[in-house]
């Protein structure tokens, strides 16, 4: 696909006064008052007290921008891009949705940028506002900025008109987007963890050479010429780059800040010895594989056992799976080890890649749909993969994923597969399946601080104020209330009670109101613990 750069035009409406000006009215300095938009399909975009508009790049009357940042790159369409702003433009982005401190162009520019490239706008502009508003004498800023603010329109009077109406595909199209913009950054990360991993190799091996006195330090260049001849027998490149270490350390760092910002999932990371699974794997198939799915099998031994990247699985790996999951003619045992190897794959940060190669035969998901349908160790095996794949941002959103396909005469999703494992296991006889039901409920639930993701939300249905939508929010919360009727240990009552209290933020109406009608009463659970009663009265304040 096509790849569009996205830039960042950083604009100063005080025009280099900022400095001076604010270090007389607020005695403290500021360097600069930040209007941003975003620059993407030969456009520039931006929001203000007219709403959503746009011009032909740095065609405003604030002139040349004072700084361009490059946010990345996107492969989201041109024209699912104008979707989207149609949406923003009439929804969140009105004019009339426009405040100066609190919703603004910068705001603005962050949503876009998320959207479009998953990067973010730097921070000290977003918090400008705030620092402002916390400072005395700040009433004296609002004015200024306003009145600078209005030079930010277009000096011609074009404005993008968004023609397309919203179509039914659109989801499906945002959700292949994102993905192909996920993939190219991906592939850059992993290519960069090649390199890095490579040039780790080689600096071993000159200090090996070097400790046995074959090698003899003189300049840079002589060690780079005498390592690489005598390991490689040729020029190899340079030694190890700080600079790629550096940057793979900021890309784990960026990953790891994500991860901070959500409510912590809930996996299993420790119940079995991966190797052992895969071996026993191995010996129910040996004998019964073509030469490719033989291949196959060393590919996933490379990526679970050896720890390699995701681009260790061939294009074909998919069709692997496939033949283990249907073929009939295996023993179920081969599907339990299969799910519990794949199960351990999802807790790598990377199992998108191979989640995605299945976007169009969706044979992960129709498997796990027939949840009912398989036997009890199948069952768990499905509902552990599951709940393992929340512990990465990118999975867990791909669980979420509402575009449609029809399975056995019925439309199904990727939110309606991960629903109803969630309720099947809740509600089992099982004790295992009960405890991982509860872990998927309360993932889902715990998903992310999900009034802040308003890009997935502008493709929900509208009145949704998450990505788990208001019926599912529903069917949930029916399915805790049925559970909570068995008296469930302390560890799955808090799972659940938590997720029904997030539940009944999501749908104020129709979850307190079930609760009320079907009971049990979340207070008379009263005295279980501490951080089970603190929920329930969050839960009761819903209730009226």
């Amino acid at each position: 696909m096509t790849t569009h750069k996205v830039e960042l035009y950083i604009y100063d409406l005080s025009r280099g006064c900022a400095p001076s000006v604010s270090q007389k009215l607020l005695g403290k300095r500021i360097d600069g008052i930040w209007h941003t938009s975003i620059v993407v399909y030969d456009r520039e975009y931006f929001f203000g007290s007219s709403g959503v508009e746009s011009c032909n790049p740095g065609a405003t009357a604030l002139g040349p921008p004072k700084d361009i940042k490059l946010l990345g790159e996107t492969q989201v369409t041109h024209a699912i891009f104008l979707d989207y702003l149609t949406g923003l433009s009439q929804t969140s982005y009105s004019p009339s949705s426009y405040n100066l401190l609190h919703h603004n162009c910068n705001n603005f520019s962050e949503d876009i940028a998320q959207f479009l490239c998953g990067s973010s706008i730097p921070k000290d502009i977003l918090d400008l506002p705030n620092e402002v508003l916390n400072l005395t004498l700040a009433a004296a800023i609002p004015a200024l900025v306003s009145q600078l603010e209005k030079s930010a329109r277009p000096i011609s009077e074009e404005q993008q008109q968004f023609s397309r109406e919203f179509s039914p595909d659109l989801t499906r199209e945002i959700e292949d987007a994102r993905y192909q913009s996920f993939l190219l950054q991906q592939r850059r990360k992993t290519q960069k963890e090649k390199d890095a991993k490579k040039e780790r190799k080689r600096e071993k091996k000159r200090k090996k050479l070097l400790k046995a006195g074959l090698l003899v330090p003189t300049d840079l260049e002589d060690i780079k010429m005498a390592d690489t001849e005598a390991v490689n027998g040729t020029a190899e490149g340079p030694l190890p780059s700080e600079q790629a270490l550096a940057m793979e350390e900021e890309e784990r760092r960026e990953e790891e800040e994500k991860k901070k910002a959500r409510d912590p999932p809930i996996v299993y990371k420790d119940l079995y010895d991966v190797k052992e699974e895969f071996d026993a794997l191995v010996a129910l198939i040996d004998g019964k594989l073509s030469p490719e799915e033989q291949k196959a099998t060393e590919e996933l031994q490379q990526y679970i056992i050896g720890d390699e990247g995701s681009w260790a699985l061939s294009d074909g790996f998919l069709d692997y799976v496939n033949r283990l999951v249907n073929d009939g003619e295996l023993p179920v045992e081969v599907r339990v080890r299969l799910f519990k190897v794949l199960s351990a794959a999802a807790l790598k940060d990377d199992v998108i890649l191979v989640l995605h190669q299945d976007r169009k035969d969706h044979i992960l998901m129709n498997y796990a749909y027939e949840i009912d349908r398989l036997t009890a160790d199948e069952q768990e095996a499905v509902a552990l993969f599951l709940t393992n794949l929340f512990e990465n941002l990118s999975s867990s959103e791909w669980l979420l994923y509402i575009s449609e396909w029809t399975h056995s005469n019925q439309q199904i999703s990727n939110i309606r597969v991960t629903t109803k494992v969630a309720v099947h296991s809740l509600l089992s006889d099982n004790a295992v399946l009960q405890e991982r039901g509860a872990a998927i409920i309360h993932n889902l639930a715990a998903k992310e601080k999900m009034f802040k993701n308003f890009r997935i939300r502008q493709i929900l249905p509208k009145g949704s104020l998450s990505k788990v939508f208001d019926d599912v929010a529903v069917e949930l919360t029916m399915a805790v209330l049925q559970y909570f009727n068995q008296k469930p240990p302390e560890e799955q009552l808090y799972r659940c009670m938590k997720a029904l209290a997030r539940f009944a933020e999501i749908s104020r109406q129709e979850v307190p109101q079930l609760i009320q009608m079907i009971g049990p009463d979340p207070k008379s659970f009263k005295g279980t613990s501490d951080r089970i009663d603190a929920l329930i009265d969050q839960i009761s304040s819903r209730i009226h």
